[in-house]
């Protein structure tokens, strides 16, 4: 008998509490409502954005979830008024909602939607569905949603401005990186455009009190404002510049295909984990850098060795002792520095004006300035046209009832990214 329009019980890890393993239980899906649809879900990987809203210090996280957000799965059901999925189709759930006709989707600025444009924490928004009900129940419980995806079940559901379809033939253990990952960080070198910082018209009070939580991505001073602005028309990363990649995780090694893609002449990869230096080496880094290896400030060796700084810094990890790295290392006159990661507990970056007035740009991304929905399908097409390799950055592929077990391996450093199958 199908599953159109029933409940369907499986197996999902549910986050009760902070501090806390997930718990492999059985929840209840209910059928998708208009515009949303069912998915089950093949293949989910990790990311350290599903490790933040159950770590105890970070305060806005909502209980009990099922989180994830990585994920690739076919289509179960859709529900009234889906036009553009049938049961059968591979998908990909996507946290950066697309609807297409919004201020947003139309401008060429940006890949926000208008879903997304107010949100202070992506993190902890999009937890249920438009009609504020979630899909999910456990133990008599409704479970929030995350990120309006919620890949770590064997069935989802998810909007249909969430989602997009892919090739009949994708190998989802592998694509499913697409859903942030490898698409962030690869898109933050390609995609983000270099003039993205601007003076915010607001009053530096004003602008000071909205940093509040760290996805705000501003920092500020007592006199003055910087508004980061997420952009998308031109390459950042230009032909025969240099530059610095900031942490070599999943996202971090993805940036490095990405600047020797957009055919950067020197990229200078840094980590704390020098076991991952011959992965960075192998996707295009020419050199790498360990700063507990080295008797002064990582920034100053980079100005040295490049004469000045780089063209172009990227941090992928998301510390404050990053950024400020990947700032510092940057040429003046015309450096830019993108910020891609940022750590669940920075609460700002203090800057000085006059780096900026030296011709220093900041910017930031999210998704990699991909519009997802447009996107992902010819992303999927490239890899298998082997213009990049997503193979390399997957170091495990474990069961789903072992994700305890490959939470742990992320946050030891032991992984980049860890496929989950059912």
């Amino acid at each position: 008998m199908g599953t159109k329009g029933k409940v369907i019980k499986c197996k999902a890890a549910v986050a009760w509490e902070a501090g806390k393993p997930l718990c492999i239980e059985e929840v209840e899906v209910a059928p998708p409502k208009a515009h949303e649809v069912r998915v089950q879900i093949i293949a989910t990987a990790l990311c350290h954005t599903d490790a933040h809203p159950i770590n105890p210090k970070f305060k806005e996280a909502l209980f009990p979830v099922i989180l994830g957000h990585e994920g690739a799965g076919i289509v179960e059901s859709v529900g009234p008024g889906v036009t553009s999925f049938k049961p059968g189709d591979k998908v990909i759930p996507l946290y950066m909602a697309q609807c297409g006709k919004c201020k947003f989707c139309l401008s060429p600025l940006t890949n926000f939607c208008t879903k997304l444009s107010l949100v202070k924490n992506p993190i902890v928004d999009q937890e249920l569905m438009e009609d504020k009900t979630s899909r999910f129940t456990c133990k008599g419980k409704p479970i929030y949603h995350f990120m309006g995806t919620s890949t770590f079940t064997q069935y989802t559901v998810v909007s249909d401005i969430n989602l997009a379809k892919i090739d009949d033939d994708a190998n989802l253990e592998r694509v499913c990186l697409l859903g942030c990952g490898f698409s962030t960080g690869y898109g933050a070198a390609i995609n983000t455009a270099k003039q993205c910082s601007s003076w915010d018209s607001r009053s530096s009070q004003e602008a000071t009190e909205t940093t509040e939580t760290p996805s705000d991505l501003h920092m500020a001073t007592s006199a003055f404002s910087l508004t980061l602005q997420i952009s998308l028309p031109q390459t950042v990363v230009t032909p025969g510049s240099t530059c610095a990649i900031f942490g070599l995780g999943g996202v971090g090694l993805s940036a490095i295909m990405g600047c020797k893609v957009a055919g950067a002449s020197r990229i200078i990869a840094i980590d704390i984990n020098s076991e991952k230096f011959t992965k960075a080496k192998a996707l295009g880094a020419t050199d790498c850098l360990n700063p507990r290896n080295l008797h002064k400030p990582i920034q100053e060796v980079i100005i040295e060795m490049t004469k000045g700084g780089v063209d172009f810094a990227l941090d992928c990890a998301g510390g404050p002792e990053a950024m400020r790295a990947a700032l510092d290392c940057t040429t003046a006159g015309w450096g830019t520095c993108t910020f891609i990661g940022v750590d669940s507990e920075i609460r700002g970056l203090t800057i000085s004006p006059v780096e900026l007035i030296m011709g220093r740009t900041i910017n930031g991304t999210c998704f990699g300035g991909w519009k997802s929905i447009d996107s992902i399908p010819k992303l999927v097409t490239d890899y298998k046209n082997k213009i990049f390799d997503l193979d390399i950055l997957v170091t495990h592929t474990l069961p789903f009832d072992k994700i305890n077990e490959a939470f742990d391996l992320m946050n030891q450093g032991k992984s980049i990214r860890i496929v989950l199958t059912f």
